[in-house]
């Protein structure tokens, strides 16, 4: 069984960046010179993704725009002698074959995941979540791939996080001990748990493979938390039928649905950038120097 399909739910509002996503969507916002989404497609058919649904809402056509052909750009480009522009803009749009399905009320990520079963079918797949970016030697979704072909079991990707920030995340409760260094059964999942009652400090970081059993799941699954169909609880159900791993990827990830996520992931992709890094390293260095001075100005 062999992951060639994605989800990328991107129906959200993203009142965290008001009001710069009052009209354009939270996933167009752009990391250096790239908008968010393309970085997740792109680490999608870099994992070997050949078809992705992305599930939107009202006021996401922009999404669809930019991954479409734009014939009076390209035409521009051309003219203007613009031709690595060009073979870039192009790219995008060529990147891989990408549907929509319109998400018709927030009810929840479980809800836009179950807006996808058509499309899906039968088949195991993939979710990456619009608000997560991991950078990564090998794609973090390649990584959860190999995992899902050698155990043929549903994953999710976790990290470590401080304690003071576990009720930010759902959270997994460790099942005996691990399957490899990188590798857990779960015993269950906890959505956003106080301090007191996180059972890990290992947090779910927007990556899924998924058997095709939990569109059933989702499908019957009453509201929880919010008023919303939560996958953690469709994924609870389903660890009760089959064993659902939790896996420590590598890489860096960026919740760039958080403004302190999205200056990080701007700022380290501009240092992985070779067109752009030194005279960031520059600027950085600059601004390290007039914070120290001030510092020490306070301090007299």
């Amino acid at each position: 069984m062999q992951i060639k399909k994605a989800i990328i739910p991107a129906g959200g509002l993203g009142t965290r960046f008001l009001p710069a996503s009052k009209v354009q969507p939270k996933e167009m916002l752009p990391i250096v010179d790239k908008p968010t989404i393309q970085y997740i497609v792109e680490e999608a058919v870099e994992s070997g993704i050949e078809e992705i649904v992305i599930v939107t809402g009202r006021g996401k056509r922009p999404i669809e725009d930019h991954f479409d052909k734009t014939f009076e750009l390209e035409e521009a480009l051309i003219k203007k002698n613009k031709f690595s522009m060009l073979e870039e803009v192009q790219r995008i749009s060529n990147l891989v074959d990408i549907y929509y399905v319109r998400q018709k009320e927030p009810l929840g990520l479980g809800h836009a995941i179950l807006c996808a079963r058509s499309f899906i079918g039968n088949d195991p797949f993939a979710v990456l979540l619009g608000d997560d970016i991991v950078l990564s030697e090998k794609p973090c979704l390649r990584q959860m791939i190999e995992v899902f072909e050698y155990y043929n079991s549903s994953v999710v990707a976790i990290q470590p996080v401080p304690n003071k920030e576990v009720n930010k995340y759902g959270i997994i409760q460790p099942k005996g001990e691990h399957i490899h260094s990188n590798l857990l059964y779960m015993d269950a999942l906890v959505e956003k748990p106080s301090i007191e009652n996180a059972p890990s400090n290992y947090a779910i970081m927007g990556r899924y493979i998924l058997r095709p059993e939990i569109f059933n799941i989702l499908q019957d699954l009453p509201a929880g938390r919010g008023g919303e169909i939560q996958l953690t609880d469709a994924l609870n159900e389903l660890n009760k039928m089959q064993a659902v791993l939790a896996y420590h990827f590598d890489g860096n990830r960026y919740d760039i649905g958080d403004k302190i996520g999205f200056v990080k992931a701007t700022v380290d992709v501009a240092l992985s950038r070779p067109d752009i890094r030194d005279e960031i390293l520059v600027y950085l260095q600059e601004l390290y120097s007039q914070a120290g001075s001030t510092s020490e100005r306070k301090s007299v």
